[in-house]
């Protein structure tokens, strides 16, 4: 990935259980090692609400359910096998397939 996660993030991301919609959506991305900025995109954000987003910050109520789909299908796809992604260019892809359009 271009911009990898801290080891500092991980390391807070994982040492408590955080049943937070942001923090959920960090460990799915995490896992599936998606970058931030291509999230971002899909979610029509910048890549520092993402980052707000993992570490706690508020997000509006109405983002929830595309948050919780988003969740859904990373977590679907890991269990078959399509992720993690192993670069940005990959990241990208997955992303833009999800969508239905390029990023």
């Amino acid at each position: 990935m271009a911009r990898p996660y801290s080891q500092k993030f991980l390391m807070e991301l994982f040492s408590k259980e955080d049943d937070a919609i942001g923090a959920r959506l960090a460990r799915a991305c995490v896992r599936a090692n998606l970058g931030t900025a291509h999230v971002a995109k899909a979610f029509d954000v910048s890549r520092a609400t993402i980052h707000s987003w993992f570490r706690g910050s508020k997000i509006l109520r109405k983002r929830h359910e595309l948050i919780d789909v988003f969740i859904s299908l990373v977590e679907k796809d890991m269990e078959a096998g399509d992720l993690p992604v192993t670069n940005a260019k990959q990241s990208k892809h997955y992303i833009e397939t999800m969508l239905g359009r390029r990023l």
